[in-house]
Formats: structure tokens, sequence, C-alpha cells
């Protein structure tokens, strides 16, 4: 046999062979890459998917941060509206139970004054019939001289 014979069934067999390899084997090594390059390009995608509900999840978290933050500190100031308000409240009451208290003081101490004068006229008609008694160096009977008594007090 010579070279070109066995050229020829070399490129014989290397026909053979590349047909199969195209035939039978290249078609599933095709097949699985193009799965994985379908799979890498859905991850790529669902990576970006996923990176844009991140950002528009973030901005919804950031909104709703505000309004709390907002509805916090209408809150705070309604509290603190509310506490100044019954501060005042509590100023007003205590000042009008100050003026009650006041008053009744005033009051009491105006009877206790009536008071001081009515023992204050009672022990001057008693003192002024001593007097009188003395004066006269006999009894007086104070239960004749009531009236006489009664006058006295009254222009004391």
């Amino acid at each position: 046999m010579s070279l070109n014979a066995t050229l020829f069934a070399q490129l014989v067999v290397f026909f053979i062979l590349a047909w199969f390899t195209m035939k039978f084997v290249w078609p599933p090594i095709v097949k699985a890459l193009d799965e994985r390059a379908q799979k890498i390009a859905d991850g790529l995608s669902a990576a970006d998917k996923a990176k844009a509900d991140l950002v528009s999840a973030n901005k919804r978290v950031e909104e709703q941060l505000t309004a709390a933050r907002t509805d916090a500190a209408q809150r705070l100031a309604d509290a603190e509206r509310l506490a100044q308000q019954m501060i005042e409240e509590a100023k007003g009451r205590a000042s009008d139970e100050g003026a009650k208290i006041i008053a009744a003081a005033k009051a009491e101490a105006e009877q206790e004054a009536v008071k001081a004068r009515e023992a204050l006229r009672e022990q001057v008609a008693a003192l002024a019939v001593k007097g009188a008694e003395q004066i006269l160096r006999k009894e007086v009977n104070a239960g004749v001289h009531a009236d006489l008594l009664s006058r006295l007090k009254t222009e004391l």
C-alpha cells in the first residue's frame, strides 16, 4: 500500500469520525451550551429585575420612613400641645381653688371678727355693769335691766 492508500483510508476514517461526531456528539454538546447560555441570560435578567425591585423597595421604604417620621413628629407636637393645654387647665383650676380658699378664709376671718366684736361687746357690757354696780355700790340685776344692756351693746 502506498502513501496514497493510507492517506485515503485515513481521510475516510476522519470523515466518518467527523460525521459521527457531527451527528451524535456535537448536537448534545451544542444543546447543553445553548441551555447553559439561556440559564445565564435568565439569571442575568432575574438579577436585573431583582435590582430594579430592590431600588423600588428601597424607595418605598424611604417613603414609609418619611411618612412615619412625619407622623411621629405630628403625634409629638399633638402630645406637647395637649400637655400644655392640661398644664393651663391645671393652673386655672389651681387659681380658682386658691381664690375659693382665699374667699373662704376671708369669710371665716370676717365671722371671727364679728364673733370677737360680739364677745368684746359682751365683755364691755359686763364691765359697764360692774362699773355701774361699783359706782352705785349696790347690785344691779342683769335680768331686770336686759333692755338697758341690749341698748348699751348696740351703742358700743
